[in-house]
């Protein structure tokens, strides 16, 4: 059949029609979905898992003598990671000890002293108020004639001289009591110190054993049997994964209605489309990440070029969906908030600090023990302290 040209015309103004209906339609389905749901969420694909990457870190010196723990192993908090080779920390601890002992013997022998010179004070004492008590009676026998002169002289030298041996001896006796005077043999600041030189060695001997500050997996170990580590030196990590979080990048003109406390997607390019993690704004971080780079801008400086910022927001993700489904610090997702949710301060922030990575108890005893063990050394040596006594009130 042949194709007139009213025809052609024919078909050419339907299949035009179809074309716009068919933008129109797709136009209606774009503004309804941007209506409907697309005005209401922010979404960005410079978005990263990230979570707590704990180092260890030497607090001892010593050469590395076992390595505990390796790559990808899941340790326990106060498990033994490294030990190191304890025995110059073994040797100082020992000479700590005996140090220690022989501190509360040296002020066991000082509270000894104070008493043999109390005994000195009250013999010397006694031995002036016999004087004191002759020369009396030779002064009243000197005037009956029954005593001669030179007698009462020779006691009135010889009390005069028992007097300076009493202020002697009562000097003595006061410096010994100023090193005892408001202590206790238990408490001297001689046996103090020694105590806490004691204590420090004790917690180098025991800081020997490297322990895990929590649980996690091991990342990056660096250390070597035979390597020599000093207290600061980097060791390994520790990466709990059963609290993680998603910082999203998102542009500064897209965060006016951001807020914490908003519901967020999060979609993994580890399981792609097919899972998908509920999240929740936890937190805005106060500044552009410019601001906090090893370079921050000097705007006031050269030529200007504006440059739209991004601000890092904190998406915390829930611990039932992540054992679920395991995660891993910097995998690439993305988020999409729903910002129709309630639009309360930005600077209000709902992150938490209560799971085991923020806290951690294994270092508490050492310095307990180290006090106990000082504390049963001090008794072993202390003999005779009930004898210690009060001050002597013949030196007065």
């Amino acid at each position: 059949m042949a194709l007139t040209r009213k025809s052609i015309r024919s078909r050419r103004e339907f299949l035009l029609k179809i074309v716009v209906a068919a933008v129109l339609a797709g136009a209606l389905i774009a503004f309804s979905r941007w209506y409907f749901y697309d005005r209401d969420w922010v979404t960005t694909d410079n978005a990263f898992v990230t979570g707590n990457i704990i180092p260890v870190q030497a607090d001892a010196t010593g050469v590395v003598a076992a390595v505990l723990a390796e790559e990808t192993q899941l340790v326990k908090k106060g498990d033994v990671l490294v030990r190191l080779d304890g025995q110059r920390a073994r040797a100082a601890l020992a000479q700590a000890e005996a140090e220690l002992g022989r501190a509360v013997r040296a002020v066991g022998a000082l509270y000894a002293l104070r008493r043999q010179v109390c005994q000195k004070v009250i013999s010397r004492a006694a031995l002036r108020d016999r004087t004191r008590h002759d020369l009396a009676r030779y002064r009243e026998a000197t005037l009956s004639g029954a005593a001669s002169r030179q007698v009462l002289q020779n006691t009135e030298d010889q009390l005069a001289a028992l007097e300076a041996d009493l202020r002697e001896a009562q000097a003595e006796y006061q410096s010994v009591e100023a090193r005892v005077v408001g202590v206790t043999r238990m408490n001297h600041p001689d046996i103090e110190a020694a105590k806490a030189r004691y204590n420090d060695a004790y917690v180098e001997f025991v800081r020997q054993n490297i322990r895990a500050p929590a649980t996690g997996y091991v990342a990056k170990r660096s250390v070597q049997v035979g390597k020599r580590v000093r207290p600061g030196d980097a060791i390994l990590n520790i990466v709990p994964l059963d609290h993680l979080w998603v910082e999203a990048n998102l542009w500064e003109n897209r965060m006016a209605r951001v807020r914490p406390g908003q519901s967020a997607l999060i979609k993994v390019d580890l399981y792609g489309s097919e899972h998908i993690y509920h999240g929740e704004v936890a937190g805005l971080v106060p500044g552009s990440g410019a601001v906090f780079a090893a370079l921050p801008p000097d705007n006031a400086t050269g030529n200007f070029i504006r440059i739209v910022q991004r601000i890092p927001v904190r998406i915390a993700l829930r611990a039932d969906e992540l054992e679920k489904q395991p995660l891993r610090p910097g995998l690439s997702t993305v988020a999409s908030i729903d910002v129709s949710g309630p639009l309360q301060s930005p600077n209000h922030s709902i992150v938490k600090t209560t799971t085991n990575e923020y806290l951690t108890d294994v270092y508490d005893k050492d310095l307990a023990d180290a006090k106990a063990r000082a504390d049963k050394i001090v008794k072993d040596n202390a003999l005779g302290a009930s004898n210690d006594g009060a001050a002597c009130t013949a030196a007065e």
